[in-house]
């Protein structure tokens, strides 16, 4: 968890705190606020001290027993403040991906130029729905939970209408790897790579492969979007990072311009996926 985000954490659970403090009806022990909300006295402890992300039921329940209802929108905006930067997949999970794919495409919608980092998945803007679904499915076996899968593959393909929007443009990297991990069987990547192959030519992209056999200036790991210079979105396994401070905007830009002097286009992008779908059809 990052530094930021578990000060910010910290930060709320001390205004839960001064709030069970300052109860109009008198100072609440740990132990009486439990009792009224129903709830283990460890959970009191683990929300005041940062242990514990608050859901936004918590923070009501706490305003209402504390007898200070109104601080309730305080509370709920600083958890969006914090919990917008690192966003739990089992938590945004118990809503289904729809919502999720969903918020990423608002997003995507207000930007005109976004950098794509990719090294073991083709990118969600250039997937087959065969091949987001085999994706999607992975994930929720994973995380568990989600059960919308088909809604989620219809959000996922809905959002590449993005790129036939006239001042939009992609610049993809993707590892080698991306073209030849088996997530799916091997006739369903044979149709993603072909479909890769047609999207060359668009002018609305820009396609690099970093082959396996070419050196790299830095380690090829962790999947990331920028968007417009404003949003950086990158996954890990626990969590998706919104990060929009200038800081991070600029490493991770710095990180795929890094990977880019690897990268190779065109004929010889052409080339690696050609290979790579040759391999599913080996005679």
């Amino acid at each position: 968890m990052s530094t930021d985000y578990q000060q910010a954490r910290a930060a709320l659970g001390a205004r839960l705190r001064e709030l069970r403090f300052t109860c109009p009806g008198g100072r609440l022990t740990g132990q009486q606020l439990a009792q009224r909300l129903g709830w283990p006295g460890s959970k009191v402890s683990k929300l005041e001290n940062g242990r514990q992300t608050a859901t936004p039921e918590d923070l009501r329940a706490w305003a209402d027993a504390t007898e200070q209802p109104g601080v309730y929108a305080e509370l709920a905006a600083r958890l969006a403040g914090f919990e917008s930067h690192i966003r739990s997949w089992r938590r945004a999970l118990a809503n289904g991906f729809k919502p999720m794919h969903e918020g990423l495409s608002a997003e995507i919608d207000r930007t005109s130029d976004i950098w794509i980092w990719e090294e073991s998945v083709i990118a969600g803007l250039m997937q087959t729905p065969e091949y987001a679904h085999h994706v999607i499915q992975r994930y929720s076996e994973l995380l568990g939970g989600a059960s919308d899968i088909e809604d989620a593959v219809r959000a996922r393909v809905q959002r590449q209408e993005w790129l036939y929007r006239p001042g939009r443009t992609l610049h993809v990297l993707m590892w080698e790897a991306a073209l030849r991990s088996l997530i799916c069987p091997p006739s369903v990547l044979a149709t993603q790579l072909d479909r890769l192959t047609g999207m060359l030519g668009m002018d609305t992209l820009e396609l690099g492969i970093v082959p396996f056999a070419t050196p790299v200036k830095i380690v090829p790991a962790n999947g990331f979007w920028i968007l417009d210079d404003r949003l950086v979105v990158a996954e890990d396994w626990h969590a998706e990072l919104w990060l929009d401070d200038a800081d991070s905007i600029a490493l991770y830009a710095k990180v795929w311009k890094t990977l880019r002097e690897s990268a190779v286009y065109g004929t010889e992008a052409h080339d690696i996926i050609n290979s790579a779908r040759r391999a599913l059809n080996p005679r």
